[in-house]
């Protein structure tokens, strides 16, 4: 689906066609600066859809028509110069689709010597007008207000101007993540781990917010795909987790063979269905083969989480989004909760039973055998790791009293110290308002207990993305 969908962004620059006449060169000048912009773009991996320099109310209808055409997901509106709104509104209002205003000036500042020993008014007009980009962004705000469209701004320098490309940078990556959402297919597999009521999901709103497909996959489905895997599978797969992960020495053979073979039919199903992330969960006490499945994917959902489809147990619908958004920011998402606080060293431990995300760890991730899965039904192998010391971000989707959906993220650290060995996913994390107040903080919002944690700080890119989408996000800290 992302091989068939990929990121299109629209990019424009405007102008005023009676200038052209006037000043000499000017036209000219400025559609090299929208080359500039699009070769900028280019670099953040988009495909750019590039319509030139718009300068008349007649080329604008047109562009908003190619953009539609385009079916591109963003516009970038590069302001070169003073234009009238008339050659904006067509363009944006036919599109359809969230708009960023470039008031960028050509350099950081009109040399004013060389400038006013021009002496020719003429050419001093048309030095002028390629530098005031910022003289219609009011006009253009104007209008997009009273016609409801949302934009957002970036003001800067086309050159040398690091915070201008970084913004640009993180408004393609939310793009990004919208449009993987939007065509990502979800399977859900199982049922609700019961009397959980923080977890449970409109999978309606979630649809409504995201976009994408929600699969509901049997259990017995997958039960079944294992009976068709082949030895020779099974002992592949063994290699592959042996290359992967520190497997410790009181690790059964059999447990290893259960585990690969359940891992070589989870490659399959998500195969069959298109999955791009699944959250899963089942009992399976009384059905023998149901339960020798379910207690033997922690391995192969931990290899399909490091390869971009996350996985979240006890059918965790709104973490799986979650974590899907993370990944789709390069950052991992990994599945986790409280643990426990550490007073002494004001960090708040936080992991989870079940798969775990490789490509985020601290080390090799270790394979453990558990005699029990703590409050579920049977036993086997289970990864123990720590998410890579650093910066880290957590991240909730919420479901709120208003029927709408929320991002609750928080910036914090993992940090060194001691884990419980537990044979869980296990860290450390620092928060830069203290354990206590970031707790209290954190809950006051009302996430379910889970939430989604992933490497460095993309708050900002997380906000971008909740713009794109129409809804709120909350940061705590």
């Amino acid at each position: 689906m992302a091989t068939n969908f990929n990121l299109k962004v629209g990019l424009f620059g405007i102008g005023l066609e009676a200038y052209w006449s006037q000043f000499e060169g000017l036209e000219d000048r400025l559609r090299n600066y929208v080359t500039i912009v699009e070769e900028k773009l280019q670099t953040f991996g988009a495909e750019v859809v590039n319509l030139g320099l718009i300068d008349t109310p007649e080329k604008a209808l047109e562009a908003g028509h190619d953009f539609r055409k385009a079916d591109v997901d963003l516009i970038f509106l590069y302001v070169t110069t003073y234009a009238l709104s008339s050659t904006v509104l067509p363009v944006v209002k036919r599109a359809k689709v969230p708009v960023i205003v470039l008031n960028l000036a050509p350099e950081a500042a009109i040399d004013y010597q060389w400038f006013n020993n021009l002496e020719d008014r003429t050419k001093m007009t048309g030095e002028w007008l390629a530098y005031c980009s910022a003289c219609p962004v009011p006009e253009i705000a104007n209008v997009f207000r009273r016609s409801r469209i949302p934009f957002y701004q970036i003001t800067g320098m086309l050159q040398d101007d690091p915070h201008v490309w970084n913004e640009t940078g993180e408004w393609i990556a939310a793009a990004n993540a919208a449009n993987t959402m939007y065509h990502n297919r979800l399977g859900v597999m199982g049922n609700y781990y019961s009397g959980m009521l923080d977890i449970y999901s409109d999978l309606t709103l979630q649809c409504a917010t995201f976009g994408g497909h929600i699969e509901i996959i049997e259990v017995d489905e997958l039960s079944a795909i294992k009976e068709s895997v082949s030895q020779d599978e099974i002992e592949s797969q063994i290699v592959q987790f042996k290359e992967i992960f520190d497997i410790q020495p009181d690790c059964s053979p059999e447990e290893l063979n259960r585990a690969a073979k359940t891992s070589v039919a989870l490659d399959k199903l998500i195969e069959k269905h298109q999955l791009g992330s699944m959250a899963y969960y089942h009992k399976g006490s009384g059905n023998p083969a149901n339960e020798d499945t379910m207690s033997s994917v922690i391995l192969g959902n931990s290899l399909l989480t490091a390869q971009g489809i996350p996985v979240a147990g006890e059918y965790e619908i709104k973490n799986v989004q979650a974590m899907k958004i993370m990944d789709s920011f390069g950052a991992g998402g990994s599945f986790t909760e409280y643990y426990a606080m550490d007073f002494k060293d004001d960090v708040v431990l936080m992991g989870h039973d079940g798969p775990g995300h490789i490509a985020i760890a601290e080390g090799k991730i270790k394979v453990r055998p558990l005699k029990v899965y703590h409050g579920k039904v049977g036993r086997g192998l289970s990864v123990e790791m720590s998410v890579k010391q650093g910066k880290v971000t957590l991240l909730s989707v919420v479901e709120n009293l208003n029927g709408k959906v929320s991002l609750l993220f928080a910036e914090g650290e993992s940090v060194e110290g001691p884990i419980l060995e537990i044979g869980n996913t296990n860290s450390r994390y620092r928060f830069p308002i203290g354990a206590r107040k970031f707790v209290e903080n954190w809950n006051q919002h009302g996430p379910a207990h889970h939430c989604a944690v992933g490497i460095g700080h993309v708050g900002s890119k997380i906000t971008k993305l909740a713009e794109l989408l129409g809804i709120e996000a909350i940061q705590v800290c």
